[in-house]
């Protein structure tokens, strides 16, 4: 989309719905945001416009972003960003009493690089209040959540998912799933739809998030009853032949294969299952949410495919519709669920910036611990895009229901 014409898109929608946009009130309800021009600046502070017309009661708060733009899961960061990047824009479009400046700074998904981002980011804020959203994927994250906890900082990660990126941390908090969580949720819905009376998993051992879904879900379907055939690993996502695997399934007589890994490596064992005539339904987790995208990628391969994921583009809700929308045109891709976690992540710091006294006042260290006060005081929820009424254990842990779709001529059909 040219930029004229985006800019016509953030006038309408906030003639539309200005009047309406503001804070939530005391329940965490919002009205839906207008649309406005998405950014797409790589580690660059965003959002200065949106201070047209406030006046010196508007408080800002440093947001500072990390995650992989570049390597091998730069599909994951990238999405994290943008999606971020389009609820801060929305946000600043408001003219309220908070707005959010924002820098995105690449880790590579790599933990040691991590650090160095979180580093760089502290010397952007300065002495402003500055809030850590990320990183993306889990390592990263563990080893920023220590720092942040020291610093006291507060941290708000839109998709690392391991209980160990807010373990013992009171101020790390989580948007996705956690790893067990979604392992649990996962057994729960096979035996609740009466899905595969054998069940085979193949998940990558040397992955936290992989790992960590797969034993909450063969330690939950035996509890279950559920009869678990066959339990196959492989070593990282490098790996590119999964016939062993998927063998030692059919062999076993699996009837559901389940996936708790990401979309690479789960389109070759999808390409490699047709391949060898095995059809078992695919279950997979929100880390083959994506997959529909990849570049060359044969969407037939997916027919059928069943997999969890707290947000669905193909959703009719007017916010959804609006965010998929502003999403298509800077970036001719459909949104997935790592977008979606980072564009809620932004309103959620902003909902509870807004229920904040005295804001203007606090440093970062305790803003941090007011929002973690408000974070676990039970009363504090946010409506987003995946998920409403959206809550937080003392833990971390955000609580919200699980959505499973299933892939039906190329696009999501929710269950």
């Amino acid at each position: 989309m040219k930029k004229k014409n985006l800019a016509a898109l953030l006038m309408a929608g906030v003639m539309c719905f200005g009047l309406l946009a503001g804070c939530s009130n005391s329940s965490g309800e919002t009205s839906n945001p207008p649309a406005s021009q998405p950014g797409s600046q790589e580690s660059q502070p965003s959002g200065d416009s949106g201070n047209a017309g406030q006046g010196s009661d508007v408080v800002t708060i440093k947001v500072g972003g990390i995650g992989p733009i570049t390597g091998d899961l730069a599909q994951y960061g990238t999405a994290t960003q943008w999606g971020a990047q389009i609820a801060v824009d929305e946000i600043n479009a408001m003219n309220g009493p908070i707005r959010l400046e924002y820098d995105f700074q690449d880790d590579t998904g790599v933990a040691d690089t991590a650090v160095s981002a979180y580093n760089k980011l502290k010397d952007w804020a300065k002495n402003d209040p500055l809030v850590i959203y990320g990183c993306t994927t889990t390592a990263p994250c563990v080893a920023v959540a220590s720092e942040t906890y020291a610093d006291r900082y507060f941290q708000l990660t839109p998709s690392a998912s391991s209980p160990d990126v807010t373990a013992n941390k009171d101020n790390a908090f989580q948007m996705c799933f956690t790893d067990p969580g979604q392992g649990t949720a996962a057994a729960e819905y096979l035996k609740n739809a009466g899905l595969g009376t054998k069940i085979g998993v193949i998940y990558n051992n040397g992955d936290a998030y992989s790992t960590g879904i797969a034993d909450a879900f063969i330690a939950h379907a035996k509890e279950l009853g559920l009869e678990v055939v066959a339990a196959q690993t492989y070593p990282d996502d490098k790996t590119t032949d999964y016939t062993v695997q998927l063998n030692a399934c059919k062999d076993a007589g699996a009837d559901l294969v389940f996936l708790p890994i990401y979309y690479t490596p789960a389109s070759l064992i999808l390409a490699q299952a047709k391949q060898m005539s095995y059809a078992p339904i695919f279950f997979g987790g929100d880390g083959m949410d994506g997959m529909l995208d990849m570049e060359g990628f044969d969407k037939s391969l997916a027919e059928g495919l069943l997999l969890m994921t707290p947000f669905n583009a193909s959703g009719t809700d007017e916010r959804t519709k609006t965010f998929v929308e502003t999403y298509q045109a800077a970036h001719e891709i459909l949104p997935n669920q790592f977008a979606a976690d980072g564009y809620d992540c932004m309103y959620a710091i902003y909902e509870a910036c807004c229920q904040l006294d005295g804001i203007a006042d606090m440093d970062s260290a305790q803003l941090c611990d007011a929002l973690i006060a408000l974070f676990t005081g039970g009363d504090f929820s946010v409506d987003g895009l995946t998920g409403t009424s959206m809550k937080w254990l003392e833990s971390g842990e955000v609580s919200k229901a699980p959505v499973v779709v299933k892939v039906v001529d190329g696009v999501y059909v929710t269950q």
